[in-house]
């Protein structure tokens, strides 16, 4: 593997899911939108790969992602009905730190979990499958993505309740 295809890898691993979660607040909850600009930010970064570095690229990744928003963009799927959020609809800054703040936190705690409890939660949450959808994809049985899942946020929470996070 070369050092692009690494750091690419290491910036999907560390910045997807905060990623997401900012543009998700960006555009209203819409998931598939915001998965779309996420997509798109990281492709982004694959071509400015040797600018950035894992650690220091939330900034330049958050400042995209906005600009990607601001703009309008849409991965062509044929969806005319769509407008540009204006910057009027966007989140007043101190929320929007704060979520980022938050969504940190969790992505912080959730690589604190162990990898089959982690791969539940991602899989339940951030990718929204149904627990069968998950067991499928995960290869087990339902019943154990139910108690990984149970035990995981369980961990979860404790571990977001360590750092104050009580949201």
């Amino acid at each position: 593997m070369d050092r692009g295809e690494d750091v690419v890898r290491q910036l999907y691993g560390r910045w997807r899911g905060p990623l997401h979660g900012y543009v998700l607040r960006l555009v209203g909850g819409d998931h598939r939108q915001a998965e779309d600009i996420v997509q798109e930010t990281l492709l982004r970064a694959w071509e400015h790969v040797d600018e950035l570095t894992p650690e220091a690229a939330g900034p330049w990744l958050r400042t995209v992602a906005k600009n990607l928003v601001v703009s309008g963009f849409r991965r062509r799927s044929g969806r005319d009905s769509e407008r540009p959020v204006e910057p009027a609809d966007l989140p007043p800054v101190a929320d929007e730190v704060e979520h980022v703040l938050q969504s940190w936190q969790v992505a912080e705690a959730l690589r604190g979990l162990s990898p089959d409890h982690r791969a539940v939660v991602v899989e339940l949450y951030y990718r929204r499958r149904t627990v069968d959808e998950a067991a499928a994809v995960l290869g087990i049985p339902a019943g154990t993505v139910k108690s990984r899942c149970f035990y995981a946020l369980r961990a979860l929470r404790d571990a977001l309740e360590e750092r104050g996070v009580t949201e």
